[in-house]
């Protein structure tokens, strides 16, 4: 009985590849990136790999420090007028120290999220790495 289940599985899996051929993966140079291109963003992987740039991961876990990133995060997601990027930028925060890194739509969104971070209670510094959006 097994073998006859084998030999129908075999016939109807040969039959299935008969059927739909072989498929190829075409690919559309449409979606492979030029080197120069700005929608390239390998340089900005390589740079969050080293340690001299903060990630998240490097926020602090002090009571102050989670509060003042809390804030911030807040009054950014109320703010509608922020694009979604801008709404979902990394803040990091560490001794009242801010760090914003992301995209953001246009210059005057960069200035916008640093006097938010700036007038929150606690923060001694800001430090803007806001990036302008690629078009």
């Amino acid at each position: 009985m097994s073998t006859r289940l084998s030999l129908i599985m075999l016939a109807l899996s040969g039959s299935l590849m008969l059927m739909t051929g072989v498929v190829q993966a075409d690919q559309d140079p449409a979606f492979i990136l030029a080197r120069n291109s700005a929608l390239e963003n390998t340089h900005r992987n390589v740079r969050d790999q080293n340690n001299a740039t903060l990630t998240p991961e490097d926020q602090q876990e002090t009571k102050g420090d989670l509060r003042i990133t809390a804030h911030i995060r807040r009054m950014l997601v109320r703010n509608k007028s922020l694009s979604i990027n801008a709404q979902n930028v990394k803040i990091i925060t560490r001794n009242g120290r801010v760090t914003l890194r992301g995209p953001v739509e246009n210059r005057a969104e960069r200035r916008k999220l640093k006097k938010i971070a700036k007038h929150t209670r606690g923060v001694i510094r800001v430090i803007n790495q806001l990036e302008i959006k690629a078009p």
